[in-house]
């Protein structure tokens, strides 16, 4: 639990509340405190899995820990681009966040279900692309009004929220899938229950007619032997 990967993993559950006081605290060196603070912590949820698997520290705490520190993180962040009074997002970018928040509770979710039937859900590619825009988008735009190329963000926070959508999808598309197989699974097993008990009776006539046969045969034999040994 007290591993190098895990206390990575930990530490960006802890400067949650200090990038939150951004909001209360509106100086600018607050704010560049705050985003060092999330760039850091968004470099840790790369280091942490590469560190446990590079020293053999993979443990059942950080892959459960893992996943809900990432998603505390961003959400945080995406609460403080809305609440903060100079506004670091118009309000048509209200339409990434609201997509990125959804997908993240959406796949929680599927996750939870999954687990339950013993089933991963492995990160694919575009997915990690959609967490690299999202960190970058972040970052910037906790920066903006103090660093000139902040607004960039925005633009790379609409770029988030399409690979997010389409990732969610994905989600979604292979659960749907997997619902699908465990629904027909029954059907097959009471198929096959019937049959064997249709075609039960028939062999057990079979197997009958096949011992009426050979004692018939045997008793066949035993009178001949005797014939044979009164002759």
């Amino acid at each position: 639990m007290y591993s190098l990967p895990n206390i990575l993993t930990i530490s960006r559950i802890v400067v949650i509340p200090l990038i939150f006081l951004s909001v209360y605290i509106t100086s600018k060196m607050w704010a560049v405190f705050a985003a060092v603070l999330f760039i850091v912590a968004s470099i840790t949820d790369y280091f942490d899995g590469y560190l446990a698997r590079a020293r053999g520290e993979v443990s059942a705490f950080g892959r459960l820990l893992d996943p809900i520190a990432d998603k505390l993180l961003v959400a945080s962040a995406l609460v403080v681009l809305l609440a903060k009074p100079d506004m670091l997002v118009t309000k048509l970018s209200y339409i990434p966040v609201v997509v990125i928040l959804c997908r993240e509770i959406l796949v929680s979710g599927l996750r939870e279900f999954l687990m339950e039937v013993k089933v991963g859900m492995p990160v694919t590619r575009l997915a990690k692309w959609k967490t690299g825009f999202q960190m970058t988008a972040l970052s910037m735009l906790l920066l903006k009004g103090v660093w000139f190329w902040g607004g960039i963000g925005e633009i790379l926070l609409w770029v988030a929220g399409v690979l997010t959508f389409i990732t969610g999808y994905q989600y979604f598309q292979k659960s749907l899938d997997y619902i699908r197989k465990m629904n027909k699974a029954p059907q097959n097993k009471k198929v096959g229950v019937k049959e064997v008990k249709v075609n039960e009776p028939k062999k057990a006539k079979k197997a009958g007619a096949k011992t009426k046969i050979n004692a018939t045969s045997k008793t066949q034999k035993t009178l001949k032997t005797k014939k044979t040994v009164k002759k």
